[in-house]
């Protein structure tokens, strides 16, 4: 039988400031005034502690294994002091690339892509509610200006994708992974377009039906239970968006999802996809066990590609790329804002979760959960992933541009619209 790399008679390795531990037989470490406590169970725990992994300690606590205390910005603090080395950097071998991909084509088919959208996102609509804005928008916010409020920035956030895609009342328009409606709505009471969404999530295909019936928008606003790979084509649309949704279409599927986005699009029409990138060239998760722990708890089949690669295969698709931005700033304080939201409200949200599938998996859900969100956010904030908004267009040989002769497409080739 093989022997715990720690015992109760091994060396302890030095705390970080910050940090205090309580020991399997009681002991105390740290100062007493320590900000963040682990309380240990196990000796394996501290094992896992000297070495780093932080995404084994995630899953004991979320197991009830270990015992966590503290706010949660100090925990993520003490973080990034606990690991071995930057975990946007994989040292990859020449076969960890083709092992990517058989998995990538084994996670992503049309079955289990909507097994995965409903771990995630039919956990419950009331417990997102908590801590998302009234209008549910689950994707990076745009702070305009500083001083916004959450629920201004993602207001913001849906002028501003709207603004980039230049729509016009009477369009065509396509939000893939429409979530609970806030850009379809957006778009459609705003400025007017005749909107189509389509989602796998089966609870935010009822919300966003719900409040399409409550607006009186049927004729002009639709939304579908379908796969993007679904969609049919003999249907064009002016604009199309797609918005925190391709980190779950997996890079052996890239070249089809972008394809099919462009066989959708009118010639001369914009598409924007709106996603998290990695920080690294080449890791497709983060390191220290902290990939492995999102893919178990929160989003299963979930990849991230650098944006360096989501280029290529835009272009390949025969999209031609007009603007780029990195967010990754403003999805540090969205996901902080989600954090602290949630964490004001840990009593209520352990009884919505309750209710909807007892104590036990509430309670897993919830420790899950505020990891995630401010883990995310200490991600964003140190550059491990980002975040791109990519405006693309189908270029057309024969498009008519009414400024700029070759332009191929209704977009300006000026930032000046957008702003």
């Amino acid at each position: 039988m093989s022997q715990p790399l720690l015992t109760a008679t091994s060396p302890l390795p030095s705390l970080p400031a910050g940090i205090a531990l309580q020991l399997p037989q009681g002991q105390q470490l740290g100062a007493p005034d320590a900000p963040v406590r682990l309380l240990l169970s196990n000796w394996s725990s501290m094992a896992r502690l000297k070495a780093g992994q932080i995404g084994a300690l995630a899953e004991e606590y979320v197991e009830g294994g270990l015992q966590l205390e503290g706010a949660m910005r100090d925990v993520m603090r003490a973080v990034t002091q606990l690991l071995p080395g930057n975990p946007a950097q994989n040292q990859s071998r020449w076969w960890s690339g083709l092992l990517q991909r058989a998995q990538s084509l084994t996670a992503h088919t049309l079955a289990r892509d909507a097994a995965q959208i409903e771990f995630h996102y039919d956990v419950s609509d009331a417990f997102y509610a908590l801590w998302l804005d009234p209008r549910q928008v689950y994707s990076c916010a745009y702070y305009r200006q500083p001083d916004m409020a959450l629920a201004q920035a993602q207001e913001a956030k849906l002028d501003h994708i709207c603004r980039k895609l230049m729509l016009q009342p009477g369009e065509h328009f396509l939000d893939i992974g429409a979530g609970w409606g806030a850009l379809l709505l957006w778009a459609a009471e705003h400025y007017g377009v005749n909107a189509t969404g389509i989602t796998l999530s089966k609870n935010q295909h009822a919300h966003v039906q719900q409040l399409i019936d409550q607006k009186g928008l049927g004729q002009r606003v639709h939304i579908q239970l379908q796969d993007y790979r679904d969609m049919p084509e003999d249907r064009l649309f002016d604009k199309i968006s797609s918005v925190g949704m391709f980190e779950h279409v997996g890079q052996a599927n890239m070249a089809a999802y972008f394809g099919k986005i462009r066989r959708l699009l009118a010639p001369g029409g914009l598409a924007l996809n709106h996603g998290i990138t990695a920080g690294g060239l080449k890791h497709r998760e983060l390191g220290a066990g902290m990939g492995q722990f999102i893919e178990k708890y929160i989003f299963p089949g979930g990849e991230l590609l650098h944006v360096s690669d989501v280029l290529a295969y835009l272009a390949g698709a025969g999209l031609e790329m007009v603007d780029t931005e990195n967010l990754r700033p403003h999805y540090a304080r969205t996901l902080w804002a989600w954090s602290d939201a949630l964490e004001s409200r840990l009593d209520q949200a352990r009884q919505v979760l309750t209710c909807d599938g007892g104590a036990k998996r509430a309670e897993k859900i919830l420790r899950a959960y505020r990891l995630y969100l401010a883990g995310s956010a200490m991600s964003f904030e140190q550059g491990w992933i980002s975040l791109h908004q990519v405006l693309a267009a189908r270029p057309a040989s024969d498009f008519k541009a009414e400024t700029l002769k070759g332009a191929q497409s209704v977009y300006p080739f000026s930032r000046d619209y957008i702003y």
